[in-house]
């Protein structure tokens, strides 16, 4: 673990001094803070003047890079890669991004593109593919989502009031925006959304923008079968599934070749920690988010507990990443 460290810590000096060098002298991207964790993971503060955007950037075979995220600066800038801890060597560098209409958030490379996943809150989340802006499940003040692109594609797993809001909905949908939803939210919708929306069921399958949604069941004890989605998108190869309001069921278990998970955690209305952690077992996602979690402290959806839980074994990325 020591030579590991130090290997790190040595990569970014080197790569990102030149690179802060390359942009501008007196405000150039550093590094302020490389420590590998105890379980693996290493965290990052990026020094960055307040206001401006950049890219944390990552390899572990020079000369190549890709993203890990962009990010607007908040003067220094803390990041946790999870993924460092399946790697024996890991260089980092930051790039200072000048272009208009930056989207932020992690990225996850694709045949076709960089998919970025910009969380909002709770279950609420946006991913941007290439020109395509996908909202889940958004709800709350339309305030949350003020800079952000308006929605191509928005997916809606089930009609309780953290997931599904028409207010909300209007607020971010275009006259263009094709909206995805089960039986049960579509009959709740307004005529309006009705005619952008098409209704989804469990087991169906549609092709919109380029890309395709199945229709995931989703259910536990507080939400009958039937009657909610979970959802899996493919972009460019990629897998994302979107677990909606669900327990341990054997339909996510059996999710064949999933590359992210953003995956719900609490209880009463979704999985404990310790079910949560099972399931990612079971259905081996390259990389999850958890999700729908409230307080990271609550003992049963406690994250330090689900990134053991999961272990190291199996090579995945668990995600811990600002939702509240």
């Amino acid at each position: 673990m020591q030579e590991m460290t130090r290997r790190i810590l040595l990569g970014v000096a080197a790569v990102g001094l030149a690179v802060g060098v390359a942009l501008r002298a007196q405000e150039m991207p550093r590094f302020t803070e490389v420590l590998r964790q105890t379980n693996g993971e290493v965290a990052l503060k990026v020094a960055v003047t307040a206001g401006r955007h950049f890219r944390l950037e990552t390899t572990e075979e020079l000369p190549s890079w890709r993203t890990l995220a962009t990010a607007k600066s908040l003067g220094t800038n803390p990041f946790t890669d999870g993924g460092a801890r399946f790697a024996s060597t890991r260089f980092y560098r930051a790039v200072e991004v000048s272009d208009s209409g930056v989207f932020v958030g992690d990225h996850v490379q694709t045949a076709t593109g960089d998919v970025v996943i910009h969380p909002v809150n709770h279950a609420s989340f946006l991913m941007r593919w290439n020109d395509v802006v996908i909202y889940n499940d958004p709800v709350g003040e339309a305030s949350l989502y003020q800079g952000l692109p308006r929605a191509n594609l928005i997916l809606i797993s089930h009609s309780h009031g953290d997931h599904f809001s028409s207010a909300t909905l209007t607020a971010v949908k275009q006259a263009e925006t094709i909206l995805i939803a089960p039986a049960a939210v579509y009959s709740s919708l307004s005529s309006i959304l009705k005619v952008q929306t098409i209704p989804l069921a469990n087991g169906g399958l549609t092709n919109v923008l380029g890309l395709t949604v199945e229709a995931i069941p989703a259910y536990n004890s507080n939400h009958p079968k039937g009657t909610g989605n979970g959802y899996v998108v493919t972009m460019g190869s990629r897998r994302f599934y979107m677990s909606g309001d669900t327990g341990n069921i054997p339909e996510m278990r059996a999710l064949p070749n999933i590359d992210v998970a953003f995956l719900c955690m609490n209880v009463p209305f979704t999985m404990p920690v310790t079910d949560a952690a099972n399931a990612t077992r079971a259905f081996r996602p390259r990389v999850i988010y958890p999700y729908h979690f409230r307080n990271q402290d609550n003992t049963y959806a406690n994250l330090n507990t689900l990134k053991q839980l999961v272990g190291f074994d199996l090579e995945i990325d668990v995600r811990s990443r600002k939702w509240y």
